[in-house]
């Protein structure tokens, strides 16, 4: 086992499904997933004493809900690290400016850095891949190099999704094409760890070669697909409903990362 030293005792992830972990289910864990957050806390917390993480992440949570939920109790655990992972769920709604969700992101950053942590910003992945959310890639580009930007001005640390082609395939992703699955969000943890700097044990994983299925499987798949998940996704959307509703944070207050049971 790796343990590396690093300056870090304090850690507060914020954001979305994404932070949440949703995708990687761990019935062990606190909120019943574990995802890449929880795996890079496991590996800070390795021989630091007195490590402590939150996780304040929510599910279907948009920039605006989590700037006005998240980023003052995140401030008020005294993080000296903090991730943050926001606007995917509002960059893939329809008619949504880039620039204006990245505005409300500057914003949120320009408050998480006043007590001068190091703040761990993600860019989107690169849809390209994905017959579902290929049509927003431009978009999602756009808004990536505003993220750049606002890194660049607050001096962010960047964990660039994008250009992570390993989670580019659908191999990586849960059965609702929306969210990482444990492979992914090991992956995405092995990048975090690497942006920091920290030396860990996290080895390359590479998923199972996909079973062939002729034109008529794949076309029954993706019905299969979007009425389990497509349809209640827009029927959420029409009803103002979010998965996130009756939903808290999993991780509320700083405290030991303990292992999965």
């Amino acid at each position: 086992m790796v343990t590396q030293q690093h300056p870090w005792s304090r850690y507060v992830a914020i954001g979305d499904s994404f932070t949440e972990g949703i995708g990687d289910p761990e019935p062990g864990v606190p909120g019943g997933h574990r995802g890449w957050a929880d795996r890079v806390a496991e590996v800070l917390s390795r021989g630091t004493e007195d490590f402590a993480y939150a996780n304040l992440a929510i599910r279907g949570r948009l920039i605006r809900q989590i700037i006005d939920e998240q980023v003052e109790p995140a401030l008020e655990l005294h993080p000296d690290l903090i991730t943050i992972s926001a606007g995917g769920n509002d960059v893939i709604r329809p008619r949504t400016d880039p620039d204006e969700i990245a505005a409300r992101f500057d914003h949120a950053i320009e408050r998480l850095s006043r007590d001068r942590a190091t703040i761990v910003l993600f860019t989107g992945v690169d849809v390209g891949f994905s017959p579902v959310f290929r049509g927003i890639r431009g978009k999602v580009a756009i808004y990536n190099e505003n993220l750049r930007a606002i890194a660049q001005k607050h001096d962010c640390i960047v964990a660039d999704q994008w250009a992570l082609t390993e989670i580019q395939d659908q191999r990586m992703w849960a059965p609702d094409r929306l969210h990482l699955n444990p492979l992914g969000h090991h992956t995405v943890a092995r990048m975090v760890l690497a942006a920091l700097n920290v030396e860990n044990d996290l080895e390359p994983m590479k998923p199972e070669p996909l079973p062939t299925s002729t034109w008529r499987q794949a076309r029954v798949e993706d019905l299969s697909w979007a009425r389990e998940y497509l349809v209640p996704w827009v029927l959420r959307r029409i009803r103002h409903q979010s998965s996130g509703d009756f939903v808290s944070a999993k991780r509320p207050e700083a405290g030991p990362y303990s292992l999965p049971d």
